[in-house]
């Protein structure tokens, strides 16, 4: 699995932007949003029980991390007709500001080492990547547990101090200085 210093790997991927007629799909690469950090997200599999949970909360929060000058982008190994169908059909994803990734061939996933060994499936994998491409975050939670969306903008908010963070801080908290 890809990790913290690791480079974020070069993708072109379809995504669900949008439930509108004629707008739904749109393009997306590493070098969508210049100068943005991005918080990548992975779910499983679309139609499922814990995926629409977090996917609800990261979009509640879109706006949270825009304020942090960061880009939300969300993924899973489905295509983009059936994320644009599970919009449609799940009340609590119909309204979501952030992109749908369509990763159906793997490619992002596998270049990043996220994928279930077994299942085949995307693990619940979460990654912050600072402007320049570098990953700054990495997490992966068993398919069963869903991530905490607050958690992951603490620490995007620590990161982007650039100094350092204790245990638990929190935005306007105090950093630590090196003795």
């Amino acid at each position: 699995m890809l990790t913290v210093g690791d480079k974020l790997p070069e993708f072109k991927l379809t995504a669900v932007v949008s439930r509108e007629k004629g707008k739904e799909f749109q393009e997306i690469t590493s070098a969508s949003y210049p100068g943005k950090w991005k918080v990548l997200f992975f779910w499983p599999l679309d139609f499922t029980f814990v995926c629409p949970t977090e996917i609800a909360e990261f979009g509640k929060r879109a706006q949270d991390f825009r304020d942090r000058d960061a880009e939300v982008l969300g993924a899973s190994i489905d295509s983009q007709y059936v994320h644009l169908a599970w919009r449609n059909d799940h009340a609590d994803l119909k309204n979501l500001s952030f992109p749908m990734l369509a990763d159906l061939k793997r490619e992002l996933s596998s270049a990043l080492g996220i994928l279930h060994k077994t299942d085949g499936v995307a693990l619940r994998a979460t990654f912050i990547v600072d402007p320049e491409g570098i990953i700054r975050f990495a997490s992966v939670h068993d398919l069963s547990v869903g991530r905490n969306v607050e958690e992951v903008l603490r620490t995007l908010d620590a990161l982007q101090t650039d100094e350092l963070c204790p245990c638990n801080w929190k935005k306007g908290d105090p950093t630590l200085e090196a003795a």
